[in-house]
């Protein structure tokens, strides 16, 4: 904890205190792009990731980057990310899965979840995921499995975003662009996935295009 305490001393030290101007306008209002949707992992941190300064990316953050589908139950995803579109007007929705991840390896083995009830319901939700890794995919090794559940969780989630009403509004009108990313850990690499070649591609490749629904491909190793 008191690591968490200097680091804050440093941050109105030597952050705040040289951009105080920068911070003023930042209390009068935010208006982000880009909603970034990734994995509470701590590994991953989605300004150092993507260089921005606060105020410029809207960012939800939770186990496994999942996004339940539209129901009568509102949870916090929903709320958050119809605030995002709807209030914020942000333009450009970012999906973005890690390597090696904790809850994409909890989904592959639901018998090592006995002792985490809620966190093994809460992957239902990437249960298209699991069936299909399990049904396409499970002849490959363990690690090469993972790999995929990371990519194909990345793809069912988009598609899961595309249900909830004011994402599916904006995406009809034009005026939003859904994008799928996955990180790798080890190298610091960004892989984008491309509709149009089905895979997903390293960032430096890749070329944004208008969200389109995603088909069922055999994904690459990354």
């Amino acid at each position: 904890m008191q690591r968490l305490v200097r680091g804050v001393h440093k941050f109105q030290k030597e952050v705040v205190g040289k951009k105080a101007d920068f911070f003023a306008d930042l209390a009068k209002g935010q208006r982000p792009h880009t909603l970034f949707i990734s994995c509470s992992d701590s590994r991953l941190s989605p300004n150092q990731l993507t260089q921005t300064e606060p105020g410029e990316i809207f960012i939800l953050r939770n186990a496994g980057n999942i996004i339940p589908p539209h129901s009568a139950t509102v949870g916090g995803e929903a709320a958050t990310i119809e605030y995002a579109v709807g209030a914020l007007g942000v333009t450009d929705i970012v999906v973005c899965g890690h390597t090696h991840c904790g809850a994409m390896t909890g989904l592959l083995h639901p018998e090592t979840l006995a002792e985490l009830p809620a966190f093994r319901t809460w992957l239902g939700h990437a249960e298209a995921t699991r069936r299909i890794v399990a049904e396409n995919y499970a002849q490959l090794p363990e690690a090469e499995r993972l790999n995929v559940a990371i990519q194909e969780n990345v793809l069912v989630q988009l598609e899961h975003l595309r249900t909830i009403p004011v994402v599916a509004a904006k995406l009809a009108g034009g005026r939003l662009h859904l994008h799928g990313w996955v990180y790798k850990i080890d190298t610091g690499e960004v892989f984008a996935y491309d509709p149009v070649e089905s895979q997903f591609l390293a960032l430096a490749k890749y070329q944004p295009k208008p969200s389109q629904p995603h088909s069922f491909t055999t994904l690459p190793s990354i």
